[in-house]
């Protein structure tokens, strides 16, 4: 168990949500941290460089979420985030992706601890799933563990997980790994980056991060801190890359701060709805502090909005003065020029609060006409059609929205390509590993260490999978580890794979045809049938002809088999397919799925 873990074992004390627990569990955190010999920060002298360090990627690279990454010395194994995706538009069905962890199930018992960086689903939405199958202490910031206990709540799991809470500038002591969490900002407190200290050397991971100069909370990012890191040596750097396609710099979180006073100013006489990600508590800050300026009631919609700003409140990472929160059922209760309402639904998901609103699915809340409508954040890659057709919807009821980036309401949470080369200059690593991205992602981040003088050689770029080996005399990459997606469809964790998707994916472009027949058990003949269902393939009514002529030769097919002695219902059933699927496309062009039911009697 980690040292951490000795100074503060009662995690439940903590988490009970109030300021003296939370003062007390700082200052035994203090006490640990006296020991390093070097103040705040640990003595590196005392770290022999001997083992190589392995550093295996199950997720994030190549793919924007599921980021899973782990680090391997000295037969420690310590896991950075455990994150999820959500599902591509040809993935049917599946709610969300998760990372394999059958890698880390072959290796549980030299497994040290998670450390998690921050409090988004692309960084803990896996842990439900992965501490499932194995018992390993986690530690983060406080909001941070503060979100993954309600997390785990929903699938059980609180009373038996190790839940570790952490303030950044703190050491964490995970067998050879000496792990110091660095306060970064980004778009939800709390968030950290790592410097890993260990026999092979210092490796520093970014985490999500940019550089604001003028934060909503938490303060600016730790720089002296990656520059003295740089001073020492680092060993390798794996930053950010989300955002290594955009020039210039993040803007400030200030800057929405503006664009909601302008717009609430804009909408005096009308019901405000924003919408924007549920974790995004900076954001629901900024709403706060604008209803308090205007004698604006604030309410929520949305289940995942109502629990982070729960866990938020209760430990004190939203400002929220008395009266200002009501409950969605009170909104009838005030004059609609009096309400903002902070809603989920910023990238259209089907079944979020503001999706509902726009198709008229809402229990609680009706939209038209007088409503100004505002949403917060950029669509992520993929969704744009989405967000536009929920856009769309909105306007036709008669709502005003505000969408479009000139209006300034949402900033990015990650860093752009100057700040990019603020950290690398900063940091002055041997070894450069762009992480959290796709492909192009990953090569820009590369440019960008190639203009700041890296050797291409001592650049690593990787997929789900890879493995890279580091010391101070070479990097590798080794051979891969078993890695991909793990598909979540309801209560089904790993139940569907290509073969089902790909399956409805042909159900859903060209239908299904059933063909029932009775045979006799003792010699094979038809007794009765061939008889035919179809569903998603043609309108039946309208479609008498074709449907006769595929019963005639499915029953001419079951005739031929009886007269040639052939029993073997996987043969029958092969020739019945090959047969109908070659009149069905010479008449219609298509190719539905068909399924050849066949009985003894």
């Amino acid at each position: 168990m980690s040292d951490i873990k000795k100074k503060n074992n009662n995690y439940t004390n903590y988490n009970k949500y109030n300021k003296r627990d939370k003062k007390s569990y700082l200052n035994s955190s203090k006490s640990y941290n006296k020991k390093q010999s070097t103040g705040r920060y640990s003595n590196k002298k005392a770290i022999k460089k001997k083992s190589p360090m392995r550093i295996a990627f199950l997720g994030g690279l190549n793919e924007i979420g599921k980021n899973l990454t782990l680090f391997e010395c000295e037969n420690d194994i310590l896991i950075l985030d455990c994150g999820m995706a959500f599902p591509d538009g040809d993935m049917l069905g599946v709610d969300l992706v998760i990372p394999d962890f059958t890698y880390i199930e072959q290796n549980k018992e030299r497994i040290k601890g998670v450390i998690i960086t921050h409090g988004h689903e692309d960084h803990i939405g896996g842990l439900p799933y992965l501490l499932s199958k194995i018992n390993v202490p986690i530690f983060a910031t406080p909001l941070t563990i503060g979100l993954i206990e309600n997390k785990l709540k929903e699938h059980s799991l609180e009373h038996s997980v190790s839940l570790n809470p952490v303030k950044s500038g703190y050491h964490i002591k995970l067998g050879c790994f000496d792990v110091e969490l660095i306060h970064v900002n980004h778009s939800i407190p709390d968030a950290v980056g790592v410097a890993i200290h260990s026999p092979a050397g210092t490796v520093v991971h970014t985490g999500d991060f940019k550089i604001d100069c003028t934060p909503m909370s938490g303060g600016m990012i730790d720089l002296s801190r990656f520059a003295r890191l740089g001073d020492d040596g680092v060993l390798a750097l794996l930053a950010d890359s989300t955002n290594a396609e955009r020039s210039g710099y993040t803007p400030t979180e200030q800057t929405v701060a503006e664009s909601f006073d302008n717009l609430f100013r804009r909408a005096m006489h009308s019901r405000i709805i924003i919408a924007t990600f549920a974790s995004n508590i900076s954001r629901v800050q900024q709403i706060i502090n604008c209803a308090v300026k205007y004698s604006r009631k604030v309410a929520f919609s949305g289940r995942s909005m109502v629990n982070y700003m729960e866990v938020a409140r209760e430990l004190g990472y939203l400002d929220v003065p008395d009266g200002i929160i009501i409950d969605i059922d009170d909104l009838k209760n005030y004059p609609p020029e009096k309400i903002v309402l902070a809603t989920t639904g910023s990238q259209g998901e089907p079944m979020s609060a503001l999706s509902r609103m726009a198709y008229s699915d809402h229990r609680k809340v009706m939209v038209g006409a007088g409503d100004f409508i505002i949403i917060s954040a950029n669509p992520i890659p993929g969704n744009e059609r989405t967000v536009g057709n929920v856009v769309d919807e909105l306007l036709k009821r008669g709502c005003e929205v505000v969408y479009e980036s000139m209006y300034e309401v949402h900033v990015s949470g990650h860093a752009c390509a100057e700040e990019l080369k603020i950290i690398q200059s900063l940091v002055k690593p041997k070894y450069f590993i762009p992480v959290h991205g796709e492909q192009k992602h990953l090569r820009k981040n590369m440019e960008i260490a190639l203009s700041l003088g890296m050797n291409r050689k001592n650049i690593f770029i990787g997929d789900v999978g890879s493995v890279v080996e580091l010391t101070d005399d070479y990097m590798k990459e080794a051979e891969k580890v078993q890695a991909g997606k793990v598909f979540v469809d309801g209560l089904g964790v790993g139940d569907v794979g290509s073969i089902v998707l790909r399956d409805r994916k042909h159900l859903g472009q060209d239908g299904l045809m059933i063909i029932v027949a009775s045979l006799d058990v003792y010699d094979g003949h038809v007794i009765s049938g061939p008889d035919i269902v179809s569903r998603g393939f043609v309108y039946v009514r309208e479609s008498e002809d074709l449907l006769e002529q595929i019963k005639q030769l499915a029953l001419d097919v079951l005739n031929n088999c009886c007269d040639r002695n052939i029993h073997e219902w996987g043969i029958i059933k092969n020739r019945i397919k090959d047969e109908v699927a070659k009149l069905i496309l010479q008449n219609t062009g298509r190719s539905p799925m068909i399924l050849p039911i066949l009985m003894e009697v």
